[in-house]
This record gives C-alpha cells, structure tokens and sequence, in this order.
C-alpha cells in the first residue's frame, strides 16, 4: 500500500488493515524460515507496509 492509500482510509479501517497485514507478514515469515521463498522480498515489503500503517496511525493519535 502506498502512502497516500493509507491516508485516504478512516482509521477503524487502518486497524483492520493493520491486523490482516500482520498476520500475513507472520505467516509468511514463517513459511519462510522452514522453506526457503523464491521472492524473499516480499517480507520487506510487508514489513514496510506494516510500518506506514502504525506510523500513520501513531500520528492520528498524537493529533
């Protein structure tokens, strides 16, 4: 998700999102530590996207 995505949703939403993107990430994580995935890249990814999402969500509280 790119940034701007994440700025248009409502914040209930973020949440959910933010449960979904984590339990994907874990999952894959470990997949990926019993075998080896042929795109290891995607964990950055994920992790970055779940970054972006707390990040915005931290900033919505402090506002």
């Amino acid at each position: 998700m790119k940034q701007s995505e994440i700025k248009e949703l409502a914040t209930a939403a973020l949440n959910e999102k933010l449960a979904a993107f984590q339990k994907n990430y874990t999952d894959l994580k470990m997949a990926h530590a019993i075998t080896p995935m042929e795109n290891p890249l995607q964990l950055r990814g994920l992790r970055r996207t779940v970054a972006r999402i707390a990040t915005e969500l931290t900033k919505r509280e402090l506002q």
